[in-house]
């Protein structure tokens, strides 16, 4: 079990309980799935960039992404249906959480002039952050990328509102900006 679910499981669920007045274990907010995205513009003119992008991800999160395709053409942006213009991963379980702990304590405190992450949510207890550099990441080797890239990582959660949410966040150890 990893470090910040046996946390969850020991000090967060009975926090909750006690703060929202739950009854039972199963209506406590709980991650569900985190998914993390690279929007790749410069696929289009440079298709070897899909692959540095993927070599980043997959030492970032441990598991192989998926490439990501347009669904339809623009041609204002030169873009063709089919042609590769991303790339995720879903992480779940063991994986995700390994992620979110080396996220919250080791990535984040990383990033120069760090003031907190914004405490927006999108009202139905999900929150999405975007990270502007790929080197945050303590296994990312600086010598070896070929561009930096920002990524966005979206939390998935069973809370039922922005508050449940954000107090869960909270526990986990997000970083929130103070107003």
């Amino acid at each position: 079990m990893q470090r910040l679910q046996k946390r969850y499981r020991e000090e967060i669920v009975p926090t909750m309980m006690k703060e929202f007045g739950y009854k039972n274990v199963m209506q406590v907010p709980r991650l569900r799935k985190v998914v993390v995205n690279i929007g790749m513009g410069e696929a289009i003119d440079n298709p070897k960039s899909i692959e540095h992008a993927v070599n980043d991800l997959r030492v970032i999160t441990g598991q192989q992404p998926v490439v990501t395709k347009a669904r339809k053409s623009i041609a204002n942006f030169k873009l063709r249906a089919g042609r590769a213009i991303g790339i995720k991963v879903t992480l779940r379980g063991d994986r995700m959480w390994a992620f979110v702990d080396r996220l919250i304590n080791m990535a984040l405190p990383r990033t120069r002039d760090f003031r907190g992450v914004p405490d927006k949510m999108d009202g139905r207890g999900n929150y999405t952050l975007g990270i502007r550099e790929q080197l945050l990441f303590p296994e990312i080797d600086y010598d070896k990328i070929d561009k930096i890239r920002g990524m966005e990582v979206s939390f998935n959660t069973t809370a039922e509102n922005d508050e449940e949410a954000r107090r869960f966040f909270e526990l986990l150890g997000f970083p929130f900006r103070q107003a």
